[in-house]
């Protein structure tokens, strides 16, 4: 067991977009110590293909973007967070194209190559081909190996926050190189850890999406909001062997249809914006034919376009696809929905500041309000750059503020032992997993969301006991984590008596009159 206390000014947990730019930002102001569970540059972010979202053409406007987000956002959108997200969008673009992101041109212009996705009304999506997550995760990585006062700890997970009259002074962090649990304190705790689709046992996230920021932010006593908006990404690949490629939106963009099992053409019966309706209409119309037809999956074809249009537009996806022997410029490509992306989480401000005193959530870990009920495309990637932005102006102020200086104690393990039954672990994984792909879906309701609960209170309980008598690994510190997500999701899904957005509930078709945002925190349960 390690002694050694790590301190900084501002402790960094997450390595996708938002933590590698609050970190950049931050390190003129101050030490940074990030910690990420794998590589560097594992994140969801690299994983975006479709592109980010922001107003750079003279053919769109702001106000544009801003009705296409809070329509798109099914009444549940903080307008004023819309509004200051979207003004800041134009300005976020141009500092990612200084640090390094080329994002695609028109060929012989200056101007951008901009995409079109579903609930757009223009184009407004900047795109690196399709694979712009990843050329910003590499930028930006690269930016942060040679910046100076940053510290980046690889394959360190952090366990818990720790937390004293309600301010975070640091993080309990497992190195799973050795096994020892450390003690990281900090001025500044910034949570950037992603979303939460290991909850689900179909989803297009990493493997390091296990929900940790929001769970560690719900111990320590932050409130969680809207966890319930689940988006479902309708077309992730179906291959027994290629795991969690999605396929991405931007194809349906440039004219892909969706096909039953018989060849035919569904969305115009579900939608006036066919294949280009919101996310959470178009998961919900898969979801349909599935069920009406028994099929596995049904079909995504672009085949009819150029074929050299295809290989240099969409060159990741062909190949990968190419993998799976599926040649995408002649035949379609097998898709189901998968859950995507997380528009609930840790309540925050627009500046990333919880309800805990020296606690900040970004990215897709926080909910700012701006996705309301259902996320616009390319909108994530926008928001984590801009809230990135504004919580380094807020922590560089907060820095400066006296703070009781807290000694984190060292980690007791108590009678803990190595466990011989790693395989409960591995067992309690699927079950979640498969309960909530099962019961908290994409179409849910009353009699599903209480046989969740009792099975979700019973396996917690076991967990909590792994927890206590075992020394923790990683994977069960991921474990205790998802079950905590899957236990708010499952309340809050049974707190709205509703159907709004990615929510959709059988018991209550139609939305309610009253707006508003479902709300939790440690010690106070709406639900039983």
């Amino acid at each position: 067991m390690s002694d050694r206390v790590y301190s900084s000014d501002f402790l960094v947990i997450g390595s996708g977009l938002s933590g590698l730019l609050f970190s950049l930002k931050a390190a003129k102001h101050g030490t940074v110590h990030i910690i990420t569970k794998d590589r560097l540059t594992e994140s969801s972010t690299a994983r975006a293909q479709g592109g980010i979202a922001a107003v750079v053409s003279s053919e769109d406007s702001i106000e544009n973007h801003i009705q296409d987000t809070l329509r798109v956002g099914d009444g549940l959108c903080h307008r004023n967070i819309v509004e200051s997200i979207v003004r800041a969008g134009p300005e976020r673009i141009a500092e990612l194209s200084a640090l390094g992101v080329c994002f695609a041109r028109k060929e012989g212009s200056d101007d951008y190559e901009l995409g079109l996705e579903g609930g757009h009304g223009k184009r407004r999506v900047l795109h690196v081909k399709d694979h712009t997550g990843e050329d910003i995760e590499l930028a930006l990585a690269k930016q942060i190996q040679s910046a100076k006062d940053i510290t980046v700890f690889e394959n360190h997970m952090a366990v818990n926050l720790y937390a004293q009259s309600n301010r975070v002074y640091g993080a309990y962090v497992l190195d799973k190189n050795t096994g020892d649990v450390e003690r990281f304190s900090a001025k500044v705790t910034v949570l950037a850890t992603g979303g939460a689709g290991r909850v689900f046992l179909y989803t297009s996230n990493p493997d390091v999406a296990t929900g940790d920021g929001i769970a560690m932010a719900f111990r320590a006593g932050a409130s969680v909001m809207n966890l319930e908006m689940v988006q479902f990404h309708p077309t992730l690949l179906f291959h027994p062997k290629i795991r969690s490629f999605l396929i991405s939106e931007a194809l349906r963009g440039e004219g892909a249809h969706l096909l039953d099992r018989d060849g035919r053409r569904f969305m115009p019966e579900y939608h006036k914006d066919a294949e280009l309706a919101p996310r959470d209409v178009v998961a919900r119309a898969i979801d349909n034919e599935l069920k009406k037809t028994g099929a596995d999956h049904v079909w995504l074809d672009i085949s009819f376009r150029d074929a050299k249009f295809i290989t240099s537009r969409f060159p990741q996806i062909y190949e990968t696809c190419l993998k799976a022997g599926i040649d995408i410029t002649k035949e379609p490509i097998p898709v189901v929905p998968a859950a995507h992306y997380m528009m609930g989480g840790v309540r925050v401000d627009i500046n990333g500041t919880t309800d805990v005193a020296g606690l900040y959530a970004i990215g897709e870990t926080a909910c700012t309000g701006f996705h309301g009920a259902n996320r616009l495309a390319s909108n994530s990637l926008l928001e984590a750059t801009v809230t990135a932005h504004n919580a380094s102006i807020a922590a560089a102020k907060e820095i400066k503020k006296r703070i009781t200086k807290i000694e984190i104690p060292p980690w007791d393990p108590g009678e803990a032992t190595d466990s011989d039954e790693l395989v409960v672990i591995s067992h309690l994984w699927e079950e979640i997993r498969r309960l909530m792909i099962n019961y908290v879906g994409i179409v849910r309701s009353n009699k599903r969301l209480i046989r969740a609960r009792n099975r979700i209170d019973f396996m917690t309980r076991e967990i909590n006991e792994f927890y206590w008598d075992f020394r923790i690994t990683s994977d069960l510190v991921e474990l205790r984590n998802i079950a905590l997500v899957a236990e708010l999701i499952i309340k809050m899904a049974r707190m709205r008596k509703e159907s709004r957005g990615a929510h959709y509930n059988k018991d209550f078709p139609e939305q309610s009159s009253q707006t508003v945002d479902t709300i939790m925190r440690k010690g106070y349960d709406p639900v039983s």
